[in-house]
């Protein structure tokens, strides 16, 4: 098959890449080359999706897979230069559309998040002409998620993709909100972690991800599917924990690791920020559907996961041959987490 991927170079996109090119496809990637593609033997055509779409007139290809759509008209204006010239999109899109993110058990089918007229306005006003994530678009970037998978849907009906994945962790994750618990644990000492050890967590490697999109396309699939770690509502055998998440560190880095655990009471009271101060950490009173999404239809549709220790062994070998550890973009200081561990001790 023959593949377009906006992005490619980073993180999500470059396993994505890796994942096609090892079944066998043909690729070709439009982005800004603002990164170095790790792939130079891979078709790269250089454009900015806002401004450079004609550069895709002429050609065709069998799909198309949309890891950056972030704006609804920069969807719509992808979706219909692509019309006539593949015959499936994919949309990446995220667990964050849903509108009530405080109940667990979130399927396909529950309702999405919405914008204000005002608020997409504000979203339209974004400079994007630099690296662009979620953070960018703050609370507006669910609600923006859901209206990209509709936008696509209304140009290409019936060939639309939209696969929503949670936290995405594994090798080249720029974000470090894994790759922070990994390397902290192998570093040892005592570790502050969030909350009761018993608290579920929920993420994808980004290799499991990407290999079953790429075998939904293969199967021409469309609709939408939740993409994110297995859940169990019961709490039975396929939930994980984030005392297991780290413990797994422990045993994987063979790490002297203590881990205290700290009240949330006390994080929020000393304004800890969750996800980026510490990360896998969502307050139980506040969007605990993020850490329990329902992924059962795409479990029947093929997605597998390979092992924990997999993942946090990969990661720890990627991170330590790549960069200081200090130059991690998420997590904790150690100063602060020195402070708070002896304030926590002091009261307990």
């Amino acid at each position: 098959m023959k593949l377009l991927i906006l992005g490619g170079t980073r993180f999500v996109g470059r396993h994505l890449v890796e994942s096609a090119l090892s079944r066998s496809h043909e690729v070709t990637l439009f982005n800004r080359g603002n990164h170095t593609a790790p792939f130079p033997y891979v078709e790269t055509i250089i454009g900015d999706r806002n401004h450079d779409l004609s550069k895709l007139e002429g050609r065709r290809w069998d799909a198309a897979i949309d890891t950056s759509g972030y704006l609804p008209r920069s969807v719509t204006a992808l979706a219909q230069v692509l019309s006539d010239a593949i015959e499936n999109y994919v949309f990446i899109s995220s667990v964050s559309v849903y509108a009530d993110l405080s109940q667990s058990d979130i399927h396909e089918t529950a309702p999405l998040a919405t914008l204000s007229n005002e608020q997409l306005e504000a979203a339209n006003a974004v400079d994007s002409s630099g690296q662009i994530s979620a953070v960018n678009y703050g609370k507006m970037y669910g609600g923006l998620k859901a209206l990209c998978e509709r936008a696509a849907e209304a140009v290409l009906p019936d060939r639309v993709l939209s696969i929503r994945p949670g936290l995405i962790v594994g090798p080249h994750d720029y974000t470090d909100r894994f790759t922070y618990w990994v390397s902290r644990i192998a570093r040892g000492g005592e570790v502050l972690a969030p909350g009761r050890p018993g608290r579920g967590v929920q993420f994808i490697d980004a290799r499991d991800l990407a290999e079953w999109t790429i075998r939904m396309i293969e199967r021409n699939a469309n609709g939408v599917y939740n993409a994110n770690g297995v859940y169990s509502v019961s709490g039975g055998p396929n939930s994980l924990t984030m005392a297991t998440v780290l413990e797994k560190c422990k045993t994987v880095s063979d790490s002297d690791a203590r881990i205290t655990w700290v009240s949330e009471r006390l994080l929020l009271a000393e304004e800890v920020a969750p996800w980026s101060e510490m990360p896998l950490w969502v307050p139980e009173d506040y969007k605990q559907g993020l850490m329990s999404i329902n992924c059962d239809k795409a479990v029947s549709a093929g997605l597998t996961f390979r092992k924990l220790d997999e993942t946090i062994a990969d990661v720890l070998t990627w991170s330590q041959s790549n960069r200081p550890q200090d130059e991690l973009k998420a997590g904790m200081d150690s100063a602060k987490e020195q402070k708070l561990l002896r304030k926590w001790h002091e009261t307990h």
